[in-house]
């Protein structure tokens, strides 16, 4: 699961684009005369994709740019200036610009993509979730068993129960907006991970009222989570409440 970077640690990534492609150009200066330029340009892109795939758009095209300033002062002839004189030289400086930014767009796209699939996913199950409760179905057993495998899938639990006692309170609670909250403190979950020493609540609600608890169990492995896969959990939990109120209406 992939980890959300908070705005620091984005910028963090951003200088560090801006800065590996220099320090790999000044390690190369002391081969410059036994390597091709064409070799260390190639290098460079190995950079940029790496900066790229870190998951920051910024950070791939700030290494395309700074790679290619950085390959043409340090590697290029006339050495330590940004002027470029001969005409093989322009044209590798232009392709590593070109190929770099290329590059850092490419993988960003398909990150985009990967992201939009995903969300598909997340609607599909709630869309599933609430057609099985529209059909009215008396089993809710059957509906609180289908969601708990869907967070246990959707999370990356180990495990999934529900409980309709809701008297006591899990020392941690997964609640409306998708936050974890241990004793009164929000939990990082993005940096952390879900606790793995208790049980992890979450409550389902329909119309304001608390119908039951699911209690998540993360205790074998760091599950991270995103904000909106924990936000649809609380969606399909609320599909658990609709379900056991038409069942309360129906008995």
């Amino acid at each position: 699961m992939r980890v959300q970077l908070s705005e620091r640690s984005r910028t963090a990534v951003v200088v560090g684009a801006a800065v590996v492609p220099a320090m790999v150009c000044a390690a190369m200066v002391p081969f410059r005369a036994r390597i091709e330029n064409t070799n260390t340009a190639l290098v460079l892109v190995l950079v940029v994709v790496a900066a790229a795939a870190s998951g920051v758009r910024r950070a791939g095209i700030v290494a395309a740019l700074s790679g290619s300033v950085c390959w043409a002062f340090f590697l290029a002839q006339p050495y330590q200036q940004i002027i470029i004189t001969d005409e093989a030289d322009r044209v590798t400086a232009v392709l590593l610009t070109v190929v770099g930014v290329a590059a850092a767009e490419i993988l960003w796209a398909r990150r985009r993509q990967n992201r939009a699939n995903q969300q598909q996913a997340y609607l599909t199950d709630i869309l599933r979730t609430a057609g099985i409760v529209a059909a009215g179905s008396a089993h809710t057993e059957g509906v609180i068993e289908h969601v708990a495998d869907q967070l246990v899938d959707l999370l990356g639990v180990d495990d999934c129960y529900f409980d309709s006692d809701t008297d006591d309170q899990a020392p941690a609670a997964l609640v409306r907006d998708g936050t974890v909250v241990r004793r009164g403190r929000d939990l990082p979950v993005d940096r952390y991970g879900l606790p793995t020493d208790c049980e992890i609540e979450l409550r389902v609600h329909h119309n304001g009222i608390t119908r039951g608890r699911f209690l998540l169990v993360a205790s074998t492995r760091l599950a991270r989570p995103s904000l909106a896969q924990r936000q649809v959990a609380v969606a399909l939990a609320d599909q658990v409440g609709a379900a056991l109120a038409t069942h309360d209406r129906s008995s």
